[in-house]
């Protein structure tokens, strides 16, 4: 599987696969066999570069979260991974009890939360030091320096690598990183966030306040990303949970506009120019793009792997690309 670059500096950057692997519903939803299977076959493909948050999946189980990260510990474990395989979390959104919700209730991003949160992290996952850590959501109630300033702490003592953000207004991410290039303290260097090739509407209530969608790529992070090439960009939910190609999932108000059957017709003429399916189409469009994406994709089986795997054989014609991003 090819492999790029994420980080900057020569000590903590790291190679990871194009196509990174969800394990969001991984010991919840996802029974262990299972999802032992899909890492390995993962992993049997080249792919190195695994995501889970330490409060996945806490709605499933009505528990706190940490299910995932405990099933990766164990596979891990019992395969004798190492470092070869670059295993990203994401703290802030835990909630504090169980039978709560991360919005009315989570942990944010204390300097008191950010390390006892990260070494129970480690504990779960059995690693010394975590590859890839995210502030997972914003929390207005801590100020920014605060953040910066735990996370970078972290960074400097080892345990920590390299540093993400995920579900945060562009210009926040901004300022934490002058915040943290100012104390000469290592800043945010991968951005997480939902990413698509169907375009939301911005106009609806996001993920933690009601000022529109800062979980989702819009027009000024897109700005900000190619303006910021030293920046890595990872599309958690390109494939919409089954919506591109499952009449039971639909696709919600978010793309209910105006544009919305215009790019899924594109699609529908590129996947039966390439006889490739329309999930593999979306990977293809967001590995190639002008900006450049690394598809965050989830697999509750080997076989829906295995058909976004096929999707990094798939190339693009320019008129192909020019069809998809011009629809309206």
């Amino acid at each position: 599987m090819r492999k790029r670059t994420i980080g900057t500096d020569p000590r903590t950057r790291r190679e990871v696969s194009v196509l990174s692997l969800g394990a969001m519903l991984f010991g919840t939803l996802t029974d262990e066999a299972t999802s032992f299977a899909v890492l390995d076959r993962y992993v049997a493909a080249g792919g190195n570069f695994i995501d889970t948050s330490n409060n996945y999946a806490y709605w499933q189980d009505d528990s706190q979260g940490g299910a995932s990260e405990e099933l990766l510990g164990r596979w891990r474990a019992s395969r004798g991974i190492t470092d070869e395989v670059v295993i990203a979390t994401k703290l802030g959104a835990r909630p504090k009890a169980p039978g709560t919700g991360f919005v009315e209730n989570g942990e944010g991003l204390s300097a008191e939360v950010i390390r006892a949160s990260s070494e129970a992290s480690r504990k779960r996952l059995g690693v010394e030091k975590l590859d890839l850590l995210y502030a997972h959501v914003e929390d207005r109630t801590v100020s920014p320096a605060e953040t910066v300033e735990a996370f970078g702490a972290l960074v400097r003592e080892g345990t920590v690598g390299l540093l993400g953000v995920s579900n945060h207004w562009s210009w926040r991410v901004e300022r934490a990183r002058n915040l943290a290039a100012r104390a000469g303290l290592p800043g945010y260097e991968v951005l997480q966030y939902g990413h698509t090739y169907l375009r939301r509407r911005g106009d609806l209530p996001g993920l933690t306040c009601a000022d529109g969608d800062q979980a989702a790529v819009q027009g000024d992070l897109v700005t900000y990303l190619k303006e910021s090439p030293e920046l890595t960009l990872v599309a958690y939910s390109p494939l919409l949970g089954g919506g591109y190609v499952r009449a039971d999932k639909p696709l919600g108000p978010s793309f209910d506009h105006a544009g919305t059957p215009a790019r899924l017709a594109a699609l529908d003429t590129v996947a039966k120019q390439t006889g490739a399916t329309r999930n593999q189409v979306v990977l293809a469009w967001l590995l190639g793009g002008e900006l450049p994406a690394i598809p965050l994709v989830g697999a509750s089986s080997v076989a829906q792997l295995d058909e976004s795997l096929a999707a990094l054989d798939l190339e693009l014609t320019a008129e192909q690309r020019a069809l998809l991003d011009q629809a309206r």
